[in-house]
């Protein structure tokens, strides 16, 4: 078993996800890395205590807490975790992915030394677990990820990150947050290492933000906001050339995503990771 050394907190917004949250939490309970605790955020007025009583799931690392409101949004949400959040970590996971075992005890070391890891990420379809690509490929990975290598990407990252480095989530971006936040990360941080392995496990559901009809309206919403703000405080990226390449990188996904609302539009895609799966990437 590990887990002697420092504990990371887990921050997992929870929206309507009773059908989702037993296979996140177990995700967790799965790990060798024993030093962990859930924040499990409550955004839709629930509890979702029982839902996991209900599956056997009752431990003292997990904790509740809520926005307090109903539909405030994941950043909302994350930002009432880290509120909550006690360890020296902090890793966000979506409510209805998962960690795959062994994730802590590869990201933690080297968070802890270097202020922030990542890892590859496998995106599977839910309903049949068909997997639909990774983000990187095998032999493709680098040991380092910087801003700039990050802004090329076009998969949802989710890094293990000191707490103290932590910048919180931007509540007025409410559907590409977790870029701004890597992004910001990475700001701070420098270049940090990147496991090779895929631990992470981005499932895609129908039902999921990123299978409505309109994803592609929201995701273009976001990225002129993400620009106005870019151009108007900089999104607190301190870092003038990671500014720049990050509003050059957005102006090609607001491109990449005409195209995919194009492709989504004539029937050839469901969502946009199928889209990328296309080769569209």
């Amino acid at each position: 078993m590990r887990g002697n050394g420092a504990g990371v907190s887990v921050i997992i917004a929870a929206h309507r996800a009773h059908g989702t949250i037993v296979r996140a939490v177990q995700s967790l309970l799965d790990q060798d890395w024993t030093a962990w605790e859930a924040v499990i955020v409550s955004d839709d007025g629930t509890d979702y205590r029982p839902t996991l009583q209900a599956a056997g799931i009752d431990d003292p690392r997990l904790v509740f807490a809520s926005t307090g409101r109903i539909g405030a949004g994941a950043p909302a949400a994350r930002n009432a975790g880290l509120d909550a959040a006690r360890l020296a970590l902090v890793a966000p996971l979506d409510a209805d992915d998962r960690f795959r075992p062994g994730r802590l005890s590869a990201l933690i070391p080297l968070a802890l030394a270097r202020g922030a890891a990542f890892d590859n990420v496998a995106v599977v379809r839910d309903e049949d677990d068909s997997p639909l690509l990774r983000l990187f490929e095998e032999g493709q990975a680098p040991a380092l990820l910087d801003g700039e290598g990050f802004v090329a990407t076009s998969v949802p990252m989710f890094p293990v990150v000191r707490r103290e480095l932590v910048p919180g989530w931007d509540e007025d971006v409410n559907f590409c947050d977790d870029v701004v936040f890597n992004v910001r990360v990475l700001d701070a941080t420098g270049p940090v290492p990147l496991v090779a392995t895929p631990f992470y496990e981005y499932r895609q559901r129908a039902g999921s933000i990123t299978f409505s009809a309109d994803s592609g309206e929201r995701a273009e919403r976001c990225y002129r906001h993400v620009l106005e703000r870019l151009a108007g405080d900089g999104l607190g990226i301190r870092d003038d050339g990671l500014r720049h390449r990050f509003a050059q990188a957005i102006a090609g996904k607001r491109a990449r995503n005409a195209a995919y609302e194009a492709a989504f539009k004539a029937g050839r895609c469901a969502n946009f990771q199928e889209f990328l799966a296309l080769g569209n990437g």
